[in-house]
């Protein structure tokens, strides 16, 4: 779809990232990875009568868990991309569904906490060469799957055939590289596997040369506010999309203005919002002496990159 014919009627509404089927695909197999994983060490512990490694083993149940909601989202949101009751598309589904990831999140870093500090009342014996062994294959299958679901395009173009690798335009405006919030919200659950994993390395590592086996509770609760704080940045970013709020560094509005209000034109009411990872969405109504047609209108906001959907109204002066 190019920038002359998408802002016109009549037109689809799908707002879906530019990696959708990527991100979709690499979840599925994230998923697969971690739930293999998943089986493999409950039934190694329950035959070898290690709970270390069935404790990690439902440790991962959870975070499997959380990114299959992302996988669905994915695949909901391409089945309903051309479902007209959607009545702006299906784009920010993942951000619903990250939202409902970084709650999720939350719940297992205070479940984290919370162990920590029982382990720290009650301290138990650790079988320190066992445990150790069981967070490193953690580790080694976490990054593979941190991997999987690395964002390409932290800097990439926004569809719609403009071509552009930086985050600039050519009226000077910057945004931000299009997030998909979904791919994040399951990279951060990965991201916290890997945590509790390299910080339970280093702490039971100094618990067997040094005994300190309060290292191993105090690690988790170090652990488990950092994936807090993620949490939180990932509820905080989703929340905004929801509600539609527009963050104070995105300029499109006044791009929107800069484009507008020329030659006694004004812009009397304007809103824009998120539509989907890269796709923005406005209502322009203007007032001028002199009125153009709407199309020509449209026409001038088409050299914005992020906006995909425009209604516009004139008024005369």
């Amino acid at each position: 779809m190019t920038a002359d014919t998408r802002l016109q009627s009549p037109h689809e509404h799908i707002f879906l990232g530019d990696d959708h089927a990527r991100n979709e695909r690499r979840t599925w197999l994230v998923i697969v990875i971690t739930a293999t994983m998943m089986v493999i060490e409950i039934a190694a512990g329950s035959l070898y009568g290690s709970m270390a490694l069935v404790a990690d083993g439902w440790h991962m149940s959870t975070h499997a868990a959380a990114m299959l909601i992302a996988a669905l989202a994915y695949m909901f949101a391409r089945k309903n991309a051309h479902n007209p009751r959607f009545t702006f598309g299906t784009g920010k589904l993942g951000d619903l569904a990250a939202f409902g990831s970084a709650v999720v999140l939350a719940l297992i870093a205070l479940l984290i906490g919370w162990e920590s500090l029982m382990r720290l009342y009650s301290p138990v014996a650790i079988d320190f060469p066992q445990a150790i062994s069981v967070a490193v294959v953690g580790l080694g299958v976490n990054l593979l799957c941190a991997w999987l679901l690395r964002d390409d395009h932290s800097h990439h173009h926004h569809g719609h055939d403009h071509h552009h690798s930086h985050d600039s335009d050519s009226h000077g405006h910057h945004h931000a590289a299009a997030t998909d919030n979904n791919l994040r919200a399951a990279y951060l659950h990965v991201l916290a596997d890997a945590l509790t994993s390299v910080l339970a390395i280093a702490a039971l590592i100094f618990g067997s040369l040094y005994g300190w086996n309060w290292m191993d509770p105090a690690m988790g609760i170090v652990g488990g506010l950092v994936i807090a704080r993620w949490s939180w940045g990932l509820m905080r970013d989703t929340g905004a999309v929801l509600l539609d709020y527009l963050p104070p560094h995105e300029d499109l509005p006044q791009e929107i203005r800069d484009i507008i209000e020329t030659e006694g034109d004004e812009i009397v009411d304007l809103h824009v919002w998120q539509l989907g990872p890269g796709h923005h969405g406005a209502i322009v109504a203007l007032r001028s002496p002199a009125p153009l047609p709407v199309a020509a209108y449209k026409a001038k906001l088409a050299a914005i990159h992020d906006l995909s959907h425009v209604t516009v109204e004139v008024q005369s002066a």
